[in-house]
């Protein structure tokens, strides 16, 4: 079987051949036409994994002819090929959307080399793809099952309030669906081609859950040998999801509330501020109003995240999800645990309340 389809365009009719007959040896089909029109054609009746063109055709440009196939298959890399060499040409071709540039005479295991980057790369391009559809699918409010009048009804607040930007504070019992709760906000919101970070503020001991926020400098203390972005830097543009924000520490308590309100943190031992532009998303299973009177959770923290709240009915209250979510349980250990994660499932994964 093929490793991949490739169309060849150059004018010497020399070149195209010995082109030819290399990536034929090397197990790719080829198609190889001097003419652009036929180029173009080809196009529209064939799929092609790889276009190679040389620069000056005899009746064109081919960067010209490149972005015309980059119209019709905007997916297909291109590899340039010239024999005018320059750096000039070069950035230009690849300004103009060139996958990469080879100058006259090559190497055949160069053009090889090139080929299958420019088609590895193209295989993790679709598939990055390919997963930010099926994420968006997932998420979808068309794809979250809300049977009960209680979970509609937060639905209708949730795609009410993506758009903004406001601090979003999510409460409801362990197993409701926090996360796919803001999730869905997020990918609803014009922040949906940003990151989406989230973090259990109760899986990290203090020490280490201020360094995964903040980041931390190279030896800001014993084990840090090098310098890390925290979660927050990560999130820039995007969203940042804290799940069991009750269990946080107060003294991170104190440095969220400095990010929530001036937009800019310092690293664990850094000496500069760090500016970062989030939407915030915080849940929890707990009574914060309890917690502050306790002492273990900041109030002026507390009116800073509940900007809007949400409240997510337990599973008792929406017995059409329980009994939905029990009949599709599969007999696999990774289901019968109740954090589902294998294809067994025979509704959209998106109903799986976490």
């Amino acid at each position: 079987m093929a490793k991949g389809h490739i169309l060849v365009v150059d004018d010497n009719p020399n070149l195209l051949e010995l082109i030819k007959i290399r990536l034929e040896s090397a197990d790719y089909k080829v198609s190889a036409t001097a003419d652009e029109a036929r180029a173009l054609g080809a196009q529209t009746e064939q799929v092609f994994d790889l276009c190679i063109v040389d620069l000056m055709l005899a009746n064109g440009d081919g960067l010209t002819l490149m972005e015309k196939i980059r119209a019709i298959r905007p997916d297909v890399p291109t590899i340039i090929l010239t024999a005018h060499g320059s750096i000039e040409s070069a950035v230009e071709a690849m300004r103009r959307g060139a996958y990469s540039y080879l100058t006259k005479p090559f190497e055949a295991g160069d053009l090889l080399l090139q080929i299958e980057r420019a088609l590895e790369n193209r295989k993790l391009s679709s598939e990055i793809k390919r997963l930010k559809e099926l994420l968006n699918e997932r998420f979808d409010f068309a794809n979250i099952i809300a049977h009960s009048a209680k979970m509609r009804a937060v639905l209708d607040v949730v795609s009410r309030i993506a758009i903004l930007d406001s601090t979003v504070y999510i409460h409801g019992e362990s197993g409701t669906g926090k996360e796919l709760i803001a999730k869905a906000i997020h990918l609803a919101s014009d922040r949906k081609d940003k990151p989406f970070v989230a973090l259990n503020c109760a899986a990290l001991p203090e020490t280490l859950l201020e360094s995964e926020l903040f980041g931390h400098e190279k030896g800001a203390f014993t084990g840090a040998v090098k310098s890390t972005r925290g979660l927050f830097t990560q999130a820039h543009g995007g969203t940042i999801f804290l799940d069991e924000i009750g269990d946080m520490p107060l003294a991170t308590q104190s440095k969220l509330l400095r990010v929530l309100q001036e937009r800019q943190f310092y690293s664990v031992g850094g000496d500069a501020p760090i500016a970062v532009d989030v939407r915030v998303i915080v849940a929890t299973n707990k009574d914060l109003a309890e917690q502050m009177r306790k002492g273990l959770f900041r109030d002026d923290l507390f009116h800073r995240i509940h900007v809007i709240p949400i409240l997510l009915p337990p599973l008792r209250e929406r017995k059409e999800e329980s009994k939905v979510w029990r009949r599709s349980r599969c007999e696999n250990s990774c289901c019968t645990t109740g954090r589902a994660t294998c294809a067994s499932w025979r509704i959209p994964s998106s109903t799986r309340w976490r």
